[in-house]
């Protein structure tokens, strides 16, 4: 089989993370904002609620993968999540951004039902999609291609809401309608989008035939998975990393800087800073192995953020200028991740006998989503605790706080990343012996 992939399978694959990210992206940045200056909940209640959708997935997306690599249709394993899920995954996606006519208990039942059915259908769409990276090809370089072009989409995506949601809110009479309304046209691209990657992507690597995986199996192919627990580490670290900065950076501008104005032209400029970077990550990844290309992005984030901690906040320029030298930085830690977890499916059935990708992905799934809700609820409740108050001018406490996060917290996350991208173990020559002998091993069942 070859192992390289068409443009149309490329493109297709793709156009989906654009789509997923419109969700992401909002969810990350925007909804602590909406909930906190819009919807009414007090930081810490907002807290609450991130944190019990994080519990919620902690069953959801293991749940979800094992569901899905046990799956049998004539679509293939992942694909039909796809097909089914993204009009749902819309439907509760405006909910969640609705500001319902309710008291104050009855908005926050609202917000924690929406947000955790978020989650829970998110999970049925994104876990398949993420798991069809191991069935599309086998081989280490494409996958690395394959997850640099997907992470061109999602960062398209990420920039379409960074950039033109608070503008396209204010063509609304008000922030409520605003949000809902902005939230229904981004749903109807993604799932038009999630439609398309159904459409022009095929599953070509399979289990083995005789292959049947019991519980025990799946968990087996992840907890006795060294590899895929250092980048378990990875992709909590990156998130939290990410999620940190992108959810306080409406704060920083609005409180730290006194510049709202500028919230969307800086997402206007580090997104394509990233976009750039990306053309040099397959390259870096050749040159330095993925661990390596991890932690040069790693170590120019921290620097990054230590000249921004070290910035005046009048000094604006210089302000957009570490930014960009963070966005640089962040650029191999989005991409490599995904493209490592395909090469731990690998290795467990190398291993273990057992190739558990759904099983595999959901966990790492869930630790990136771990990263992200650990970094959205202890932005909140790091607020809460530093005194900030809504819509009004912050006390010193706060406004140091706000600085903290946006620039020494990530800079700390770094330096975790580091020591475990040096232990990451699977090397292209590594990956490729392994490969091989699985090869082997399928031509010569076939011929017994």
């Amino acid at each position: 089989m070859d192992p390289q992939l068409s443009r149309r399978n490329r493109i297709g694959y793709g156009v989906g993370d654009f789509g997923i990210n419109l969700y992401l992206i909002s969810a990350m940045t925007y909804l602590l904002y909406f909930y906190t200056d819009i919807f009414g909940l007090s930081a810490a209640a907002a807290s609450g609620v991130f944190l019990v959708a994080r519990v919620v997935d902690a069953v959801t997306d293991p749940l979800m993968g094992m569901i899905a690599e046990r799956t049998r249709t004539r679509w293939g394993r992942l694909r039909p999540y796809l097909i089914f899920g993204a009009l749902p995954l819309a439907l509760v996606s405006v909910a969640t951004f609705t500001v319902p006519d309710l008291g104050e208990t009855g908005r926050l039942v609202w917000a924690y039902v929406t947000y955790v059915l978020f989650g829970i259908v998110y999970t049925v769409v994104t876990i398949p999609y993420s798991a069809l990276t191991a069935s599309l090809t086998d081989d280490h370089q494409e996958r690395t291609l394959l997850s640099t072009i997907r992470m061109a989409f999602a960062f398209a995506g990420g920039y379409l809401i960074s950039v033109g949601m608070l503008p396209l809110v204010g063509l609304f009479e008000t922030p409520e309608q605003g949000f809902q309304m902005a939230l229904i046209i981004f749903s109807v691209i993604a799932t038009v989008l999630l439609w398309l990657t159904f459409s022009n992507t095929a599953e070509r690597i399979q289990p083995p035939a005789t292959q049947t995986l019991a519980f025990a199996d799946s968990l087996k192919a992840v907890f006795a998975n060294p590899p895929l627990l250092i980048v378990m580490v990875l992709f909590t670290c990156s998130m939290l990393s990410f999620t940190v900065r992108q959810t306080v950076t409406l704060y920083y501008f609005k409180y730290n800087l006194g510049r709202e104005d500028l919230i969307s032209l800086f997402f206007g400029i580090t997104f394509p800073v990233m976009f750039v970077s990306l053309l040099i990550v397959p390259k870096l990844a050749q040159w330095l192995g993925k661990g390596g290309a991890i932690i040069a992005g790693a170590v120019v984030t921290i620097v990054g953020c230590v000249g921004l901690y070290f910035t005046p906040y009048e000094a604006i320029t210089w302000v957009f200028v570490w930014s960009c030298v963070v966005a640089l930085g962040g650029t191999p830690l989005a991409v490599l991740g995904w493209a490592m977890i395909p090469d731990t499916v690998e290795y467990a059935q190398w291993k273990l006998g057992l190739r558990a990708d759904g099983a595999i992905f959901s966990f790492a799934s869930f630790f990136q989503k771990l990263g992200k809700a650990v970094g959205g609820a202890g932005v909140a409740a790091a607020l809460a605790v530093g005194g900030y108050v809504a819509n009004m001018e912050q006390t010193p406490s706060a406004i140091s706080t706000i600085h903290v996060l946006m620039t020494l917290v990530p800079a700390g996350i770094m330096l975790v990343m580091i020591v475990a991208a040096r232990l990451y173990p699977l090397d292209e020559k590594t990956h490729r012996q392994i490969v091989a002998e699985l090869h082997e091993r399928g031509a010569a069942a076939a011929g017994s």
